[in-house]
């Protein structure tokens, strides 16, 4: 059994020892600014798995992006991928939001009059990109492990789950504005300095977490929740225990109960072995 380092930031937070299900982001949260996951989060896991708390990865990721982030104990844990519009168990499906097929074409017509915005047609097995954009490719490629070029954004013929909109100069300035009228019919969030999500309006992490938590019988007081964007807000929403990143959006920062250190400073990690100390003193 391994001993933690109690960290003077800990102190401040709650007594966490009835804790029975974390859930926490990817990008910017669970993963540093190198897109990668710590050996000390892999420790941390395995006593909380020890210790019955069930861990859940949530991010607008695809499936097979989050699976091979967390290829080690992929099959251990909840992941609610496409920002919880597709969410599995060890391959069972818990939920699925697709895309209103009949309000594609009016996003897709608009991207097609702003070639400065990058699209991303999200399927279940994998994402479709407009062929011709190459440093693009191998940008998304990090984000969207299992992907097709294909010539025109219509010639995608899988149910779409989620359009992800990139633009390098940022989000809220040069996609939201663009965008925001849909939101009367379809979910529109900005996940990201540089995306902007379009999707069902029930598929949301909230929806994931809420699914999660009826199958399970886990209630919003035994849940905690980490994040530190906007797409994560509704997912922040369905916890007692809502902590933003050091790192996080100013509205997050303000939805959240409580705050942890950055992505880079082990903010995760840190609340972890706050769960583990609280629950063994407990027992």
């Amino acid at each position: 059994m391994r001993r933690f380092f109690l960290y003077p930031c800990l102190m401040n937070f709650p007594n966490l020892a009835h804790i029975k299900l974390v859930v926490t982001d990817m990008d910017g949260t669970l993963l540093n600014s190198h897109h990668l996951v710590s050996e000390r989060f892999y420790t941390a896991f395995e006593e909380l798995k020890s210790l019955g708390v069930t861990f859940v990865a949530a991010s607008g990721r695809q499936y097979d992006s989050i699976y091979h982030k967390l290829y080690r104990i992929a099959d251990q844990i909840y992941i609610a991928a496409e920002n919880g519009g597709y969410t599995l168990y060890q391959d069972r499906e818990i939920h699925q939001a697709d895309f209103p097929s009949h309000l594609l074409e009016r996003p897709l017509n608009l991207l097609e009059k702003r070639p400065d915005i990058h699209a991303v047609l999200c399927t279940k097995n994998k994402a479709f990109i407009k062929r011709g954009f190459p440093d693009f490719e191998s940008f998304v490629i990090q984000y969207y492990s299992a992907y097709e070029t294909i010539e025109r954004l219509s010639d995608c013929t899988e149910p779409v789950l989620k359009i992800a909109l990139y633009h390098p100069e940022g989000s809220e300035k040069h996609i939201y504005p663009h965008v925001e009228a849909l939101s009367n019919e379809l979910k529109v969030k900005i996940s990201g300095p540089n995306w902007v999500d379009l999707s069902h309006q029930e598929a949301h992490k909230g929806t994931a977490v809420a699914k999660i938590q009826s199958l399970l019988n886990i209630s919003p007081a035994e849940t905690l929740c980490l994040g530190d964007y906007l797409n994560d807000l509704e997912m922040l929403g369905q916890s007692h225990y809502s902590f933003s990143m050091g790192n996080a959006h100013p509205d997050v920062v303000k939805a959240a109960k409580y705050q942890t250190a950055s992505n880079d400073q082990f903010g995760v990690e840190m609340v972890l072995e706050k769960i583990i100390l609280d629950i063994r003193s407990s027992l």
